[in-house]
C-alpha cells in the first residue's frame, strides 16, 4: 500500500549483507515507558584534526582511501579461501535459478535483472503464461550495461515508473555509480527507447510522478534555495509537456527545515487522486489532496500516515489519537469513508490494534479485500479484510506455521489476485499467485537451496535488558549444538527508525558462515518496529542507550548460555546498524572478538551537517541543542574514543558514492582509532553508494572481505 511518503528513499536502511520456526517463547514484555533522561556527565570536548577527510573526492583523501584499501586487501585477499568464497557467492547473486521479482503493468510482468553477462542489469518483460514456465522467454527492454557503455557512464538502475492503463510511457531513474543522486528520463515502452526531446531532468535527489501524459509532478533541485538542509527538494511543481523546467507552475512550498515535499498521482479502481505532501520531519507531515488547483488538506495527526484504498482513507497511526474521548491506540490501523473523512466525520471501523506482543508489519489492498500483516513476537501472520453486509469481516490467511510471508496485489484495479512470498532462515524462499477466497496458492517460483541446511535449526530467546525489558532475538545453529562457548557466533541487529528484522533466507550467511559450522543470531532490539511505535519512541533521541543496552544484552545472553564466548563472537551492521556496532565497540568492547561496521554514522557531533544527515533529528536529535549534545555526546563513537583502551579487531566499510551516509564518517573513525593506537582494516568501495556495491561483482567482493576477517577473527575454519 502506497503511504503518501516514501521513507525507503531516505531512511538508513540497513545495508548488511543479512537483515534480516522457533520454539515456543515467553511473552514479550511490554516496551518501558520513556523515563527522564539520567543525569551525565559534562558533553566531551573533542577537537577535530581529520575534517580533511570529508572532502569525499579530494586528492589527499582518496589517497589515503587506497593506501587503507591495499592494506586490508593485501590481508584478507591472501587468506586461504577468500578467492573461492567471492567466486561462490557471485555465483549465487548471478544465479538464473534466483526469482525474477515482476511487478504488473498492463499485460506484462516487468523484471529489472541482473547476472554474470550483465553486472548493471536488463529491465525486460514477459506475460504471466509464460512467467509461470521454469524458463520464461523474456523480452528485452533496456539493457542499462549496454547504454552504460554508450553513453560512457557508470549507469545503477535506480527504477521505473509507467503510466497507467497503458503503461506506454514511463520515467526511467539511472544513478551515477549508485548514488540517491539519479538522473530521470522519459522512455517509450513500446519502442523500447528513450523519447526525443521528452520528459529529462539532470542529476539531483528528484521526486517525479506522471499526472497524465503530457504533464508530471516535479520534485528536484530547481537551483539556489530550492532544497532542504537535508538535501532534498522543498518544492513540488506541474511540468507541462513542451515548456521549460523554469516554466513549470509551483504546487507546494515547503520550508528549508523540513525534511522534503512531494506530489504524485495515483491510480487506484479506476480512479485518480493526486496527494501532496510536505515532510517535516521523518516521521511527520502535513498532507493535502490536490483538486484541480485546490489543496484540500487532510485533518490528521502530523505523525499518522494517510492512503487511500477504493473508496475508503486508511490512517496508520503513531501515536495515541484520541476522538470524543475514544483512545485510538498508536500502532492501530484505521479505516473510515475518504469523503466523509475529508468532511470531518470521524466515524473510523479499527483494522487493526495492537497488543504487548504484536504489531502492524503493513497492509496491501487488492480489488475488494486488504491483506493486513501482523508480527506476533516477531513471527508473520497475515490478516485478510473485506467488507460485508455487517460492515468489516476479518480471516486469518492460511499459511505455513513457520516463516516471514509477505503479499501485495497482482493487479488491485482488475482482480483479487496477489502474490505470496514465504521465506525463512533456513528455507527457501516461495513465490505463489493465490486469490482472495480460494485457500490453494499455485506455487511459480521456489529459491534453490543455495547453501546446506541440514541439520539447523531456528529458535527464539529473549534476553534480560538493562532495564528488565525482554527484548527478543532468533538463533540459527547446528541441532544440538555443544554449549562449551566454543562456537564462533555472529550477532546482527540495527534498531532504528522503527524497522523490523525479520527471518529470511539469506544465501550470503549461510554460504559464508552457516555452513561452516558457525552460529547466527538476529537481534529485536529497541528502536526498530518489532513491537510497534512504542519499541521504536523507546529508543528515539535521549533515549538512545536503551537499543545499545538491549543489544549488549543479547550478547551477553549468548555468551552466559554459552552459545559462544566473547572472544568467539562477531557482530555486524550497516548504516544506522553501523552506528550501533561504533557504539558497540566503543562502550562494551569486552563483549567482542570482532566488528564489521558498514556505511556508518559515526560522528554524531556532525551528523546533522552532512548528506542528508540532517532529515535524521527526529530520530536521533540536534547536536546544535546543549540538551541533545549531552545525550549524544554519551554515546557517538567518534568522540568517544579512548587512548589506551583495547578495541577489538573492526572492519569498516563504506562507499565513496555513498551520498546518504557521508563515507566521513567511517574515514575519521579510523584516523581517529589509528592514531590511538587501534588494530583495524578499512575499505572503501569507490562504487555502491549507500548500498555499497553497484552490481553482483562488487557485492561479492564487500561480503568476502566482510566474513573472511570475521572467519579469521573468530576462529572459523
Amino acid at each position: 500500500m502506497r503511504t503518501t511518503f516514501a521513507l525507503c528513499g531516505l531512511a538508513l536502511l540497513s545495508c548488511t549483507s543479512s537483515s534480516t520456526a522457533t520454539t515456543a517463547p515467553p511473552p514479550a514484555a511490554a516496551p518501558a515507558p520513556v523515563a527522564a533522561t539520567p543525569a551525565a556527565p559534562p558533553p566531551l570536548k573533542v577537537e577535530d584534526p581529520y575534517l580533511w577527510l570529508e572532502e569525499v573526492t579530494g586528492e589527499k583523501p582518496i589517497a589515503w582511501v587506497k593506501e587503507r584499501n591495499a592494506l586490508s586487501q593485501k590481508e584478507l585477499e591472501s587468506v586461504p579461501g577468500f578467492a573461492d568464497l567471492r567466486t561462490r557467492l557471485k555465483a549465487i547473486y548471478d544465479s538464473k535459478d534466483r526469482i525474477p521479482a515482476v511487478n504488473v503493468q498492463g499485460k506484462f510482468l516487468y523484471n529489472f535483472w541482473k547476472d554474470e553477462a550483465h553486472p548493471r542489469g536488463l529491465w525486460r518483460r514477459t506475460s504471466l503464461a509464460e512467467y509461470k514456465k521454469p524458463a520464461p522467454a523474456w523480452e528485452l527492454v533496456l539493457d542499462v550495461d549496454a547504454l552504460g557503455a554508450a553513453e560512457k557512464k557508470s549507469w545503477v538502475w535506480h527504477g521505473s515508473q509507467c503510466l497507467p492503463p497503458k503503461y506506454e510511457r514511463c520515467l526511467v531513474s539511472l544513478s551515477p555509480g549508485g548514488s540517491d543522486a539519479e538522473i530521470v528520463r522519459e522512455f517509450d515502452a513500446v519502442k523500447k527507447a528513450f523519447v526525443e526531446g521528452g520528459f529529462s531532468l539532470p542529476e539531483a535527489k528528484s521526486q517525479v510522478s506522471w499526472k497524465e501524459l503530457d504533464t508530471i509532478y516535479v520534485a528536484t533541485d530547481f537551483g539556489p534555495g530550492s532544497l532542504t538542509t537535508s538535501g532534498y527538494p522543498r518544492i513540488v511543481k506541474e511540468w507541462k509537456r513542451g515548456t521549460s523546467l523554469s516554466e513549470a507552475k509551483l504546487v507546494l512550498e515547503g520550508e528549508a527545515s523540513d525534511v522534503s515535499i512531494y506530489g504524485f498521482r495515483e491510480f487506484d479502481h479506476g480512479k485518480t487522486r493526486d496527494w501532496v505532501g510536505r515532510a517535516k520531519t521523518f516521521f511527520s507531515d502535513e498532507t493535502w489532496l490536490r483538486e484541480g488547483d485546490k489543496l484540500v488538506k487532510l485533518d490528521k495527526p502530523d505523525d499518522a500516515q494517510i492512503s487511500a484504498w477504493d473508496d475508503q482513507a486508511l490512517l496508520r497511526l503513531r501515536s495515541d489519537w484520541i476522538i470524543n474521548e475514544k483512545v485510538f491506540k498508536a500502532g492501530s490501523l484505521l479505516a473510515a469513508p475518504l469523503e466523509a473523512f475529508k468532511a470531518g466525520k470521524r466515524d473510523f471501523t479499527v483494522l487493526f490494534e495492537p497488543t504487548a506482543s504484536t504489531s502492524l508489519d503493513g497492509f496491501e489492498g487488492t480489488k475488494t479485500a486488504l491483506f493486513i500483516s501482523v508480527l506476533d513476537d516477531v513471527k508473520s501472520v497475515i490478516f485478510v479484510a473485506k467488507r460485508g453486509k455487517k460492515g468489516w469481516e476479518q480471516t486469518k490467511l492460511e499459511t505455513p506455521k513457520v516463516g516471514t510471508f509477505a503479499v501485495s496485489a497482482y493487479d488491485k484495479d482488475v482482480n483479487d489476485d496477489f502474490w505470496f512470498t514465504d521465506t525463512g532462515f533456513t528455507s527457501p524462499s516461495t513465490l505463489s499467485l493465490g486469490t482472495v477466497g480460494k485457500p490453494k496458492r499455485e506455487v511459480l517460483k521456489t529459491t534453490p537451496a543455495f547453501f546446506k541446511a541440514d541439520g539447523l535449526e531456528v529458535t527464539q530467546f529473549f534476553a534480560t535488558s538493562k532495564d528488565g525489558t525482554k527484548v527478543p532475538y532468533f538463533q540459527v545453529a547446528k541441532t544440538g549444538l555443544k554449549l562449551d562457548g566454543s562456537t564462533p557466533t555472529l550477532l546482527e541487529g540495527y534498531g532504528g527508525f522503527e524497522i523490523s528484522l525479520t527471518p529470511y533466507y539469506d544465501a550470503t550467511v549461510g554460504a559464508a558462515w552457516l555452513e561452516r559450522g558457525g552460529v547466527f543470531a538476529l537481534a529485536n532490539i529497541r528502536g526498530g518496529g518489532e513491537y510497534g511505535p512504542a519499541w521504536h519512541r523507546a529508543a528515539l533521541t535521549h533515549q538512545r542507550q536503551r537499543a545499545y543496552d538491549d543489544f549488549a544484552a543479547v550478547a551477553e545472553d549468548l555468551i552466559a548460555r554459552k552459545v559462544t564466548s566473547a572472544q568467539k563472537l562477531g557482530i555486524l551492521g550497516g548504516s544506522n546498524g553501523g552506528l550501533l556496532m561504533g557504539v558497540m565497540l566503543t562502550q562494551r568492547p569486552e563483549l567482542f572478538g570482532a566488528i564489521v561496521c558498514q556505511v556508518p554514522l559515526l560522528d554524531m557531533k556532525r551528523y546533522h551537517l552532512l548528506l542528508a544527515g540532517a532529515s535524521w533529528m527526529e530520530e536521533y536529535g540536534d547536536p546544535g541543542k546543549p540538551d541533545d549534545w549531552l545525550a549524544l555526546s554519551q554515546y557517538s563513537p567518534y568522540q568517544n574514543v579512548k587512548a589506551g583502551k583495547k578495541y577489538p579487531r573492526t572492519l569498516f566499510t563504506t562507499s565513496t558514492k555513498d551520498d546518504r551516509v557521508h563515507p566521513g564518517h567511517a574515514r575519521k573513525m579510523v584516523a581517529r582509532l589509528l592514531e590511538h593506537g587501534a588494530d583495524l582494516l578499512y575499505y572503501e568501495n569507490i562504487e555502491g553508494g549507500h548500498g555499497g556495491a553497484a552490481d553482483n561483482g562488487q557485492r561479492a567482493q564487500m561480503n568476502a572481505l566482510a566474513f573472511t576477517f570475521l572467519a579469521k577473527q573468530l576462529g572459523l575454519p
